[in-house]
């Protein structure tokens, strides 16, 4: 069932509870502005939004991925395997300036977050993959020493769930190592549904499946750092995750196909294991006779997965009968390398250059029985993709303004075929992406800021490999291996006034993907799967705005959205603008006592082929310090019980209104307890391969 985790994530990571320049750039030079209430710190610079965690609420939430759900803008998909950023799509995750993926946001203690930055403007030295940034930054001390934090968090949604981790770190000289682990037993349940209409065929039908998924995971890594001197150093990393799931569905389905009409109700059971390992060394040295620096790294990841399915058909009340069994595997070997050089001149220029190369190999064997037609099918079907990569930028300052010029160049090759079968998909493609921006400091408290930049977002591996999975006998969702990137252009000025900004962009996508519907009809199938629709224009209109008053901090995230997607295929409804909005207060109380009330949602969205419904949701957490290292916070997320969103849309002659149940009323007490304390973090890492996300 594995297609059923990547549709629920892909669908609801548009809506909020789902789903660059670095501060060492020469841009943005306009003196940060910081708004520190009794309980957290806020600094807004050039429309950016950067938190201070270790003076907040939030340095006692359980883990990584719940503190960034916590934050404006950004959203954790229900099955906590994607980020996306409200008007941005799926950022770059980096932690101290080193990219990361999902994996590497388990295996990061909050207790080692100092501070989270929200960055909207990547510079072309970043990949090309991401419209935005979440830069993590590490606390860093001066002294020797050992640090054990114990974390345990028990969560109540429908179901109990459970997290235990423990995370270590020992620095000893010029020698630093790390260790975690973490155990989590899941319980999510999941439902969602579509009332369709395929009026050519004279079909109607409607769906309603929900299951509950008993989940063991572990999370683990081990790193070492080592200061050769004081211009060298190297890493190495091993990090992975692994699960195992038992998921039990169940389908109520009404059909009319003609003059038949059946009520079916089918019965299913899947079990899926899946690991995940992620493994790079890095080398680091700075030539300071030329003021310059040098990075070198290889990396190797791996990912594996393994399901079976069965399900039986109960037709209009009679008995339950085999329907179907699905064995499908797939896995996926990356390897990659990278090179950076960047040097500094006297006159406060700045030249970066670099080159990047991976290599990527994906097997899929899907082995499909259907009793009810006596049908059997073995496929297996192989990709394989080369990515090369290369930029070139130039930064500095002139007159007070700020500038940056840049060019990054990407060529693809992509391979596919079935086994036995011809070529099915050969692609070798060569794409630009300049980026620039100008920083204009007005006065001593107005700054405008222009942006431009062209960014790619690729499909995961898995999406773009084979791959079906039955909802009953008249749907199924299915991968796509002819799913071409999205190419996006996107221009913004943003105008800060002291602690509080206004921002203006529009964007441009082409190839957007988004879901939509093939229709088999010799099997009176109808096909769910991800395909490129023609395009997507957008105009995002953003307020941020921070007050504070003694023991009340507040911080308000408004945007005014008017966004469009057409495709031939579709029927292209109304387009009106609508809101997303973000309300975080924060209350210091007596006794170590802190109250948080957060607040956001979307009004009902209008998009061209989609319309999309309204949402609100309340978080609450109280936290108690007891002595300096036992801390315990209660956390009560989705207050008002709101698990519906909906979506409407006509694709290919179907007519679908869909709906979607999320698993997202919590009640959870977290207890945190850390033992020593290590006072210099020298470690560093940096992630090589730049399309490590799509390892899914």
């Amino acid at each position: 069932m594995k297609i059923r985790l990547v549709v629920l994530t892909v669908l609801l990571a548009s809506y909020p509870s789902f789903a660059q320049k670095t501060e060492n750039d020469t841009l943005n030079q306009m003196e940060e502005v910081v708004i520190e209430g009794n309980t957290k710190t806020f600094i807004y610079k050039n429309g950016n939004v950067k938190i201070d965690i270790a003076n907040s609420i939030h340095k006692t939430v359980s883990n990584t991925l719940d503190l960034l759900s916590r934050l404006p803008k950004i959203q954790i998909s229900p099955d906590r395997e994607k980020i996306t950023v409200i008007g941005k799509g799926t950022p770059l995750v980096y932690i101290d300036n080193q990219k990361v993926e999902m994996n590497d946001l388990n295996a990061l203690s909050v207790e080692d977050i100092k501070t989270i930055e929200i960055i909207d403007n990547p510079s072309s030295k970043y990949e090309a993959e991401g419209r935005s940034v979440i830069l993590i930054t590490r606390k860093r001390n001066k002294k020797e020493g050992y640090q054990l934090t114990f974390l345990e968090t028990a969560a109540f949604k429908k179901n109990f769930n459970n997290y235990v981790g423990l995370n270590s770190s020992f620095k000893l000289s010029k020698t630093e190592f790390k260790a975690n682990f973490n155990y989590n037993k899941l319980n999510p349940w999941e439902s969602n549904g579509s009332d369709y209409k395929i009026p050519a065929n004279n079909i109607q039908s409607d769906y309603r499946v929900a299951g509950y998924t008993n989940r063991d995971k572990y999370v683990y890594g081990v790193s070492v750092y080592h200061k050769i001197n004081e211009e060298e150093d190297f890493s190495f990393t091993a990090n992975g995750t692994s699960k195992n799931d038992d998921f039990d569905f169940s389908t109520k389905t009404n059909s009319k196909i003609g003059e038949e009409q059946n009520r079916i109700r089918t019965l299913g059971k899947s079990k899926e294991y899946e690991n995940f390992i992620n493994s790079f060394l890095n080398y680091n040295k700075k030539i300071t006779s030329w003021e310059a620096s040098l990075f070198a790294g290889l990396q190797y990841s791996n990912y594996n997965s393994e399901s079976f399915t069965s399900a039986l058909n109960n037709y209009n009340e009679t008995s339950y009968e085999p329907f179907q069994q699905t064995q499908d595997g797939f896995n996926v070997n990356v390897f990659s390398g990278r090179i950076d050089f960047e040097k500094k001149f006297k006159n406060e220029m700045k030249w970066e250059t670099g080159a990047q190369y991976s290599s990527a190999i994906a097997h899929t064997d899907l082995d499909i029985k259907n009793f009810e037609q006596d049908l059997a099918s073995n496929s297996k079907y192989q990709l394989k993709e080369k990515n090369t990569a290369a930029y070139a930028q130039l930064s500095g300052t002139l007159m007070k303004i700020s500038w940056m010029a840049g060019v990054r160049a990407e060529n693809t090759k992509i391979f596919g075929r079935y086994e036995g079968e011809p070529v099915s998909v050969d692609k070798d493609y060569t794409t630009l992406f300049p980026k620039a921006q100008l920083s204009i400091p007005i006065d001593s408290t107005k700054t405008l800021n222009l942006n431009y930049g062209r960014s790619i977002s690729r499909p995961d591996y898995s999406s773009t490999s084979q791959g079906l999975t039955y909802i009953n006998p008249y749907f199924a969702f299915a991968t796509n291996i002819n799913l071409n990137p999205s190419i996006t252009s996107e221009i913004a000025a943003n105008l800060q006034y002291r602690d509080k900004s206004v921002k203006l962009s529009y964007y441009e996508n082409s190839n957007v993907i988004n879901y939509g519907f093939l229709y088999n009809e010799p099997q009176n199938l109808l096909i769910y799967r991800p395909q490129n629709f023609e395009k997507e224009t957008g105009y995002n209109l953003e307020f941020l705005l921070p007050f504070s008053s003694n023991f009340w901090s507040s911080n308000n995230t408004v945007s005014f959205i008017l966004n469009k997607i057409e495709d031939t295929s579709a029927v292209i409804g109304d387009t009106k603008p609508y809101a997303y909005y973000y309300s975080n207060h924060v209350f210091k109380l007596k006794n170590e006592l802190q109250f948080s009330l957060t607040g956001w949602g979307l009004t009902s969205r209008n998009e061209g082929v989609f319309q999309r419904n309204s949402y609100f949701q309340l978080d609450l957490a109280a936290s108690k310090t007891f002595i300096k290292n036992l801390s315990c916070t209660v956390n009560y997320n989705n207050v008002f019980r709101n698990r519906t969103f909906t979506e409407n849309f006509e694709v290919s002659n179907v007519r679908s209104n869909a709906i979607f149940f999320v698993d997202n009323c919590e009640f959870s007490i977290a207890i945190r307890y850390t033992l020593g304390k290590i006072k210099d973090s020298i470690y560093k890492e940096k992630e090589v391969n730049e399309n490590s996300g799509r390892i899914k």
